[in-house]
């Protein structure tokens, strides 16, 4: 069951009104949003004047090893986040590390390596995020895959966050801290 829960998008410092796209949610009745460990969260910028709303579960450290552990294991796909795939909602074209895709919705998914991590864009946002759901249908409507380098954090990030680089204005990169790692996903139009 799919759910929209609806969360204003920011930009230039004025909330304009609803979002032009809502957070998609899953199985909101066996996980409630009001008691999921992991929260959703969002992140609302413009590139190049494109407005873009990044969706996502926030799962925290809780004392355990994720990056490279058992839950995240390095060279196997995860779903940036907790719960639903992240997502990305953009009015206009949009460049994610080189990635060219319309106006639309999409998904981002992620193949973690200790210095270097797979960005995978995918049409497809119907699908629980679990990463066995990400089957050979599902993988049939990847837009592109690329890489970018990770960077080690001397300050771990107990919380899963995802935000814009820069905070304001036009952002340049998309950036993913967990752990005790930063990943910079370049952006451009």
């Amino acid at each position: 069951m799919l759910t929209l829960l609806a969360v204003s998008l920011v930009v230039g410092g004025a909330a304009p009104g609803p979002a032009p796209h809502a957070c998609i949610t899953m199985n909101t009745r066996q996980l409630p949003l009001a008691t999921r460990k992991s929260p959703l969260d969002s992140a609302s910028f413009t590139v190049g004047g494109t407005a873009v709303k990044v969706c996502y579960g926030r799962p925290s450290l809780r004392g355990r090893h994720m990056l490279g552990g058992e839950a995240v294991p390095f060279g196997k796909i995860w779903r940036t986040g907790a719960n639903e795939p992240t997502m990305i909602h953009t009015t206009g074209p949009l460049a994610i590390a080189g990635i060219r895709i319309p106006a639309g919705s999409y998904s981002l998914y992620t193949v973690p390596g200790p210095s270097e991590w797979e960005v995978i864009v995918n049409r497809s946002v119907t699908q629980w995020g679990e990463e066995s759901n990400y089957t050979d249908a599902v993988k049939a409507q990847e837009v592109g895959r690329a890489r970018v380098k990770a960077q080690a954090l001397t300050t771990p990030v107990e919380m899963f966050t995802i935000r814009a680089e820069p905070a304001s204005g036009d952002a340049s990169a998309l950036v993913l801290e967990w752990e005790k790692t930063r990943v910079r996903v370049p952006l451009g139009k």
